[in-house]
């Protein structure tokens, strides 16, 4: 049980609460006595300094003061302090019988003890000028003509006093025992507070290790607990969403695999039962599958080096005006044959990039030749580069079919077709924009598409420009 989280949280906060109750309870009890004891002595020497200040003026000296001191003492002494409770009710004692204490010390100017209230203060013994400075002066037109020297403690308790303190004792007891109890109240809740998502977390993490990729625990709140549960519940989806693709690229692969070797198995082996004659039409036709077959391995090879950071790439400053013209001039006159417009839009006066030329040519041909398979006869591509503040944008617009809106998040990924056919003449093999944009975030660079349907597609990239 102790192994739990719950009961370590329960038992951290019930312990932390204990140790502050108890420390808070053992500092009251052993300063309360001295503090009333304190009270106590403080309220009574006011009122005597002042009698045996007014007692000194009027006799002139400290004659027959040992004679009048109990008097004195008396007067000063509060009622409630001197008279003792009657538990009976009957008639309160004579007033000589009444209680009352005699602590106080008096001391000549010169320091001699004429009256002893304790044993600290021996009778006509002469105090030194330490002792004296922790007394009373007594002073009468502006001179010290004695001191008041007070205990320091009291040797005994009143019964009022002695029930005061015990009562603040009890007081400490309870509020300490309550205070444990809401302690253990409150670290039960908190300890079921934390520990709850934590189990929800460890219940949804055991399913994916079963193979249960998409779980989702419920966000029970905004702090780092809930940021956990957040941050678990997008790794789960993102997780459950890269099975998902993991298996359609399988079985992607597999079927575009499997169309061109079927081709070229059927034709060979129509060759080999004589059904066919191996003409030079026919080779060119298996030779050209076999070429798409090493064009697709390829493509595949380039995204696993990708994907590992290990890439040949050899950047260099590179004009974004010549990059664009190489690329217009390589599918120019395929444009032409289409009956599309391809024209370039970009300033001389454009900054370098620091890119591979030829990585680059790379994604232009697979970008331009999206744009010609989607654009029809009299449309328009243009191949525009311009600055936007410290990076340098690369686009290849067209005025083709578009792409919808609900497609566009999902066109980088690989094998991914907007046209339903899993296999046509113009829906190439799906793994074009998955190398445009592998090829450009090697380069430090990032790419995005805009599209609207019937009006056409824009995709651009995007390169920090060189000084």
């Amino acid at each position: 049980m102790m192994k739990s989280l719950y009961w370590k949280l329960s038992l951290a906060i019930l312990l932390a609460a204990f140790t502050t109750a108890g420390l808070f309870a053992v500092f009251m009890r052993v300063t309360n006595a001295d503090r009333l004891m304190q009270f106590v002595i403080d309220q009574q020497r006011t009122k005597l300094v002042q009698a045996l200040s007014e007692y000194y003026q009027a006799q002139g000296s400290w004659d027959n003061i040992q004679i009048q001191w109990k008097e004195i003492e008396r007067q000063t002494l509060p009622v409630e302090w001197q008279r003792p409770l009657d538990d009976e009710g009957g008639t309160p004692p004579p007033r000589e019988t009444w209680e009352r204490r005699g602590f106080f010390s008096l001391a000549d100017s010169q320091g001699k003890v004429l009256v002893s209230g304790t044993p600290e203060y021996p009778l006509n013994e002469t105090l030194n000028q330490q002792a004296l400075k922790d007394g009373s002066p007594i002073t009468v037109n502006g001179e010290t003509v004695g001191f008041l020297l007070s205990p320091r403690r009291l040797v005994n308790l009143r019964p009022e006093e002695a029930r005061f303190l015990t009562r603040v004792n009890q007081a400490l007891v309870i509020g300490g025992a309550g205070a444990l109890l809401i302690a253990l109240i409150i670290g039960i809740f908190l300890a079921r507070t934390l520990t709850r998502p934590i189990k929800d977390l460890t219940l949804a993490a055991t399913r994916m290790a079963q193979g249960e990729l998409e779980q989702q625990v419920e966000v029970r709140s905004q702090d780092e607990i809930g940021q956990l549960a957040q941050a678990f519940n997008l790794m789960s989806q993102q997780i459950a969403r890269a099975n998902q693709l993991r298996r359609q690229m399988t079985a992607d692969i597999a079927h575009d695999l499997r169309t061109p070797l079927t081709v070229i198995a059927g034709y060979i082996e129509s060759m080999r039962d004589g059904v066919l004659q191996p003409t030079p039409q026919r080779l060119d036709l298996i030779y050209q599958e076999i070429e798409r077959l090493q064009k697709m391995v390829n493509d595949l090879r380039m995204l696993s080096q990708a994907d590992a950071g290990e890439l040949n790439l050899h950047p260099q400053p590179t004009q974004p005006l010549a990059l664009l013209k190489r690329a217009a001039h390589l599918f120019q006159h395929h444009a032409e044959q289409a009956g599309i417009n391809l024209k370039v839009e970009a300033s001389e006066t454009l900054p370098a990039i620091l890119v591979d030329e030829d990585r680059m040519m790379q994604v232009l041909d697979n970008l331009i030749s999206n744009a010609l398979r989607y654009t029809s006869a009299g449309g328009e591509i243009t191949l525009r580069a311009k600055q936007d503040g410290k990076q340098v944008r690369l686009q290849v617009a067209d005025t083709g079919t578009g792409i919808p809106s609900e497609e566009l998040p999902r066109i980088f990924e690989r094998f991914h077709r907007v046209d339903p056919s899993r296999h046509s003449e113009s829906g190439g093999s799906g793994l074009g924009l998955a190398i445009v944009r592998a090829l450009v975030e090697a380069q430090g660079g990032k790419v995005s598409a805009e599209s609207e349907l019937g009006k056409g597609t824009t995709i651009t990239t995007e390169f920090p420009a060189l000084e």
